[in-house]
């Protein structure tokens, strides 16, 4: 019984016999009442005949049944929803269905059908009505039987190809539509049977008899039919032509993966290549982009316009193909290609518009000319049938074409396809022009800071030297690491690693000033500390009147590094300090790897406690190793952790044949591909002066004792092989010795040094510098600096905790050596 009643219900919706009867006068009196009335209100048959319908609704719906009545009287019907009141006094809603009747004797009684929308769906449907709902239905309606045959169809699925729906009867789907995967439909079928579960929203997709030439999508949906007893009778579906919907939807995809793929890095070919990747297949069977060679270089491109008839330099950047045989009959990726005049890209280049061709012209006879391979195939030849050409433009200048070719004749490009294209290339066309001037940018700005890096580093007997820099990774930038190596007095150099924070042009810039700073310091013989301090002044004075920001004067940003280390190969003693940077490593003559105890000072600019140095002694055949943090720093920019020294001490730790094979192979052991931060690397092999090179003598406060000075000067350079320097030496020892006598206190010290040139030097007590003069003709004295000056290569000063020095250097060239 359960079964039985829970199919009255499914069939509510549907069978006016399931409907409640009832007749009205034709004054809208009940005149008739059945057991199913009585059941549903309440009321007996009694009680209910002889009463108004009004009587039977809700005050409300009460007032409509005078109009209704009339309407049904005059041969009319009406059909609509309704509210009862049952005997209880509980609202009842039910739909109505009024119709008249005629009898013979000329009275028109009113039958009143009533279903109760508690179990319904809606209104109660005759057959008529809904045959007619289906059949008029713009959507394609179809019933199979078990075994698949179509035994019903509407006329909207003839839309789809196939014939009328009386042909259809008794065949399958294969029959009917076999340009489409029938397997996978009735498979889909075939589920639906067995499993009674409904499949909503199944797309599929090929060719239909009323489109042979082209792919068509469409969307199905299957629902089991039963008969009264539960058994599958068959399968009724819908379908739907989703073709624009989803080719809509494949554009916007494709637009998604462009966004996504294109432009991932600042290389403009890799961008072009990008480009053509992501348009096959989504758009076109095979695509090239060929960009102008100044783009290519990262120079401007010109504004334009092109003319129609001149040859115009491009090169293939990209190109992607579905079929194997195309790229090897074309112009290759980075050649240069040669359009003819007046042909449509040569147009597209001078216009700034696209073209699109459905159809080439059977007698075309290609465009490229100048091909290495030598016969130039037609695109008749290489099997292509349509074509876009799409302008590279970005930021109103053009910087290319696109082309698109499809290869299968039924599927000519069409407008949507063009404004598909348009967007890509587009997208495409700004990322090209940002890589473009990413490697302007960088190239400039490497040109500018290897022309501000020493091209070479200077001769000299203190170390061995080599330097390795490499700039950072192309979405970083270029960084304002340097290195330098600066010859001091005394046989002394300074070594100087440092780097300016940020990127590009200006940090190459800040580079270059701070590295100046650096080198005009040094000469000032100052202890590193001192050097610092003073560069430490430089950055974080405000420049002009502006006040303090996060530039100093010149420009130096706020925050720089730098570590200055000063050798002295006549004794092997190191001093150095560093402001805001990696200590050094020490490789030692045994291959043993340290790092050197140096306190941290602040970076330059950015103020703090004093900066400090330390000294130590460094044996002969030991390496230096000073280098900026981008050779350790992780790509998380954490900072320089234990483990990150570790890895430099095995890479050090590494022998090589040479220092400068040893430099590279550092670098590349620690930064293997580009690296997040610029790394500069410069390694020095401390050297030793041969004791015989260097003369010392202690003389006594005594202005006698010049002429002996002058004499023991004169027999060492004998000793030597420098008597062409002896008359000059002369002079020099006696002006200095003579100075130091009669202005400072204390022991005097002479020390000569034979180097790449003849050094001079004299230590004295006092802590006042020498002041060069230009004395008058009428002057009897203030001549001896002077003198000194003149007779010397270069001359100066360098205070120690004892006194000072007061040096000359006089060229070797010409003597013997």
């Amino acid at each position: 019984m359960g079964g039985h009643k829970e199919q009255d219900v499914a069939r509510q919706g549907f069978d006016v016999a399931d409907a409640v009867p009832l007749l009205l006068d034709p004054r809208g009196v009940v005149s008739g009442w059945t057991g199913q009335a009585e059941r549903l209100l309440g009321y007996s048959a009694s009680e209910a005949a002889g009463r108004k319908f009004a009587e039977l609704l809700t005050p409300e719906d009460a007032e409509r049944v005078p109009d209704l009545v009339e309407r049904c009287r005059g041969g009319g019907g009406w059909t609509g929803l309704l509210t009862a009141l049952h005997r209880d006094g509980r609202p009842v809603a039910v739909t109505v269905r009024v119709t008249p009747t005629v009898e013979p004797r000329g009275r028109s009684p009113l039958l009143v059908l009533m279903s109760e929308l508690a179990d319904s769906p809606g209104w109660d449907m005759s057959r008529a009505v809904l045959e007619q709902m289906v059949a008029g239905s713009p959507i394609g309606i179809a019933i199979v039987d078990t075994d698949l045959r179509f035994v019903w169809s509407n006329t909207a699925l003839e839309q789809f190809g196939g014939g009328p729906a009386h042909r259809r009867l008794g065949l399958r789907f294969g029959d009917v539509q076999p340009g489409l995967d029938a397997e996978s439909v009735e498979a889909q079928m075939r589920h639906v049977l067995e499993t009674g579960e409904r499949v909503v929203g199944y797309e599929h997709a090929g060719r239909v008899r009323s489109a042979p030439l082209r792919d068509t999508t469409h969307m199905l949906s299957f629902t089991r039919l039963d008969d009264e007893q539960g058994r599958p009778m068959g399968v009724y579906y819908t379908v739907v032509d989703v073709t624009g919907w989803h080719r809509t939807r494949q554009r916007l995809d494709l637009l998604v993966r462009a966004g996504e793929r294109i432009g991932r890095t600042l290389d403009i070919v890799r961008t072009a290549q990008e480009l053509a990747d992501v348009a096959v297949p989504g758009l076109a069977e095979f695509v090239v982009v060929d960009l102008l060679e100044t783009v290519l270089r990262g120079a401007e491109p010109s504004p334009g316009p092109f003319s129609e008839s001149g040859r115009v330099p491009l090169r293939r950047a990209g190109h992607r193909s579905l079929y194997e045989d195309l790229p090897r009959t074309v112009v290759e990726r980075g050649e240069v290609v040669s359009y003819l005049a007046d042909s449509p890209p040569i147009r597209c280049l001078a216009t700034g518009r696209s073209w699109r061709r459905e159809q080439l012209d059977p007698l075309a006879t290609g465009w490229v000319v100048g091909t290495p391979g030598g016969h130039v195939p037609t695109f008749l030849e290489l099997g292509l049938q349509s074509v876009m050409i799409v302008p590279v433009r970005a930021r109103g200048a053009t910087l290319g074409i696109t082309a698109f070719f499809r290869r299968r004749r039924e599927h000519p490009f069409d407008a949507d396809d063009l404004s598909l294209a348009e967007d890509l290339v587009s997208r495409a066309a700004v990322c090209v022009d940002n890589a473009r001037r990413y490697t302007r940018e960088r190239d400039s700005a490497l040109v500018l800071q290897r022309s501000l890096l020493p091209h070479r580093l200077p001769e000299q007997s203190a170390v061995e030297v080599s330097a390795c820099y490499r700039p950072a990774d192309e979405l970083t930038g270029l960084g304002g690491d340097w290195y330098d190596l600066i010859p001091l007095s005394g046989a002394r150099v300074a070594l100087v690693v440092g780097e300016v924070p940020g990127h590009g042009i200006d940090a190459a810039a800040a580079m270059g000033g701070l590295r100046t700073a650096v080198r005009t310091l040094a000469a000032l013989d100052l202890p590193p500390e001192e050097v610092l301090g003073h560069l430490d002044d430089l950055v974080g004075r405000p420049a002009g009147d502006e006040g303090a920001g996060s530039e100093g004067t010149c420009g130096q940003p706020v925050g720089s590094g730098c570590l200055y280390v000063v050798y002295d190969p006549v004794d092997g003693r190191c001093a150095m300090a560093a402001a805001g940077h990696p200590s050094p490593a020490v490789v030692a003559p045994d291959g043993s790897v340290t790092f050197v105890e140096l306190p941290q000072g602040p970076a330059l600019g950015v103020g703090g406690p004093p900066f400090e140095s330390v000294e130590l002694s460094l044996p002969e055949g030991s390496t230096l190793a000073l280098h900026t943090d981008g050779l350790l720093l992780p790509a998380d920019g954490d900072g320089i952790a234990d483990a990150d020294r570790d890895r430099l001490r095995r890479a050090l730790e590494t022998d090589s044949p040479s220092l400068e094979l040893n430099c590279r192979a550092v670098v590349d052991a620690l930064v293997p591909t580009r690296p997040f931060d610029d790394v500069a690397l410069l390694m020095a092999r401390t050297k030793r002066l041969d004791p015989g090179h260097v003369a010392v003598w202690e003389l006594p406060a005594d202005p006698a004792v010049v002429a002996e000075a002058r004499r023991t000067a004169t027999g060492q350079l004998a000793r030597w092989g420098l008597d062409e320097l002896v008359f000059t030496t002369e002079l020099v020892v006696s002006e200095l010795v003579t100075n130091a006598i009669r202005y400072a206190s204390g022991p005097v010290r002479l020390r000569l040094i034979r180097e790449r040139s003849l050094v001079c030097e004299v230590l004295d007590g006092g802590a006042t510098a020498p002041h060069l003069r230009h004395p008058r003709a009428t002057d009897e004295g203030g001549r001896g600096l002077l003198l000194v000056s003149q007779l010397s290569q270069r001359w100066g000063t360098r205070f120690l905790p004892e006194g000072k020095i007061i040096w000359a250097e006089q060229s070797l060239d010409g003597a013997a050596v």
